[in-house]
């Protein structure tokens, strides 16, 4: 079994724009080594948004040296970028962004959504690139929830959406830079299940919804985050009540972290020139 480090509270919420109430469970800002290769997690709601004439979300930003991923659990969003690429998003659909070299972003509730009002719940997940990766072309990957694999886990326990990675057999849809897994549960509550993931690789569990008990041992309750060791092989899990949970494991990443806001590479000098590739006009406009 993987060895509980900690467990980690959200912080209080905040407003990314004026669509998104947010609370940080994880951030670049304070690194974590058993995080890696994920940067940082908002769990975004789920919050209740009167009917509007104009849509709430975030203006035009950059990013650069990493990767957004998106997944909507409630609402819908809609985003464009300066690559051509844009969308909509709705419940069980993920959008995952690769900023790379440099993009211009948009991301706002859709106009329906605008339009009716409703609950917006989504969590966003930036995932981190390695160095020899930081600076290849943007790209963009619609995943719509029927392109993910569910798979039912034994003694009715659940179920697992592998938007990333390997489980049971079945492949999530992500392309991935670095190996990892990105899965998305329900568990039922008062029935166990273990899971297998893989030696070497860190592991975090976000419980969005509910209470699970990992280990046998803690319990993780809603808004809180467990960070699990890199050695070992499975984690066991039980849900005091249904649960939803989001599993991050991934091949650590040991390079050199420097950030500045959209900005994520290895080092000052590289920030410095994202930031003057930026303010040169060098990421190129949002199409209109």
């Amino acid at each position: 079994m993987k060895k509980i480090l900690k467990i980690k509270d959200a912080p209080a919420p905040h407003w990314v724009g004026d669509g998104f109430p947010v609370r940080s469970m994880f951030s670049y800002h304070n690194p974590d080594r058993f995080l890696s290769p994920f940067l940082l997690l908002d769990h975004a709601g789920p919050a209740h948004f009167d009917p509007a004439v104009r849509p709430r979300g975030v203006g035009q930003h950059p990013h650069r040296g990493f990767e957004t991923v998106t997944i909507v659990y409630q609402g819908e969003v809609e985003h464009k970028d300066s690559t051509g690429a844009g969308g909509k998003i709705g419940p069980g659909d993920v959008q995952w962004m690769t900023a790379a070299s440099g993009i211009i972003h948009e991301e706002f509730h859709s106009h329906n959504f605008t339009r009716t009002g409703g609950t917006l719940e989504m969590v966003q997940l930036w995932v981190n690139l390695p160095a020899r990766d930081k600076m290849t072309a943007p790209r963009y990957q619609t995943l719509l929830a029927s392109d993910i694999p569910v798979i039912e886990l034994d003694n009715a326990a659940g179920s697992l959406r592998v938007i990333a990675g390997e489980f049971a057999g079945r492949h999530g849809p992500a392309l991935t830079f670095t190996p990892m897994d990105v899965w998305d549960l329900r568990l039922n509550a008062n029935v166990p299940t273990t899971l297998g993931v893989p030696e070497g690789r860190s592991l975090a569990l976000v419980v969005l919804k509910g209470s699970i008990r990992v280990n046998a041992e803690r319990v993780v309750a809603e808004s809180q985050m467990a960070v699990l060791g890199i050695e070992g092989h499975s984690v066991a899990l039980e849900a005091g009540t249904d649960a939803s949970v989001l599993l991050l494991s991934g091949e650590p990443i040991n390079e050199p972290i420097a950030g500045y806001g959209p900005f994520v590479m290895n080092t000052q000098a590289e920030i410095q020139q994202a930031i003057l590739d930026f303010n040169s006009g060098r990421f190129g406009q949002i199409p209109r």
